[in-house]
């Protein structure tokens, strides 16, 4: 019936051009008729059960996990190599952190904090502007005092 009476209105032009309660009506009509289309069968229980039992055969899609960062293997003390290393190249760096410290010497970043207020109290380094609990920057020393 729905049908028919849209077929009706798409054919009759001059019956489009009423008023908005005609196109309105017309609009629910559209939509029943759009939503009769679309209904979709139930499955019985049994095949719905099939259904499951079969999913678990068929493959499921791989999702990548992503890049995975290589986990790093930094020392948590210092033996004689790393801090005779340390003496020796940590005080000529222009910049002076625990991340650069760290990174060059492949020790934690504890440890690297305890090797900088080390050289700090041997007078090999320099503190650069104000001094701050949290970030730590220095340089090398230069010259005697500042």
């Amino acid at each position: 019936l729905a049908q028919a009476i849209l077929a009706q209105i798409v054919r009759d032009p001059a019956a489009n051009s009423g008023s908005t309660a005609l196109q309105a009506k017309r609009a629910r009509i559209r939509r029943a008729a759009a939503m009769g289309a679309n209904k979709v069968v139930q499955k019985s229980k049994e095949a719905k059960m099939k259904a499951a039992m079969a999913g678990g055969r068929s493959r499921k899609k791989k999702w990548s996990k992503g890049k995975v960062k290589e986990k790093l293997a930094n020392m948590v003390m210092f033996d004689k190599a790393t801090y005779d290393k340390m003496m020796k190249e940590i005080p000529k760096a222009k910049l002076i952190t625990p991340s650069v410290v760290s990174e060059r010497l492949k020790v934690n970043g504890s440890v690297a904090r305890q090797a900088i207020r080390h050289l700090e109290e041997k007078g090999l380094i320099a503190h650069v502007g104000e001094k701050h609990h949290a970030q730590l920057i220095y340089t090398r020393k230069i010259g005697g005092d500042e």
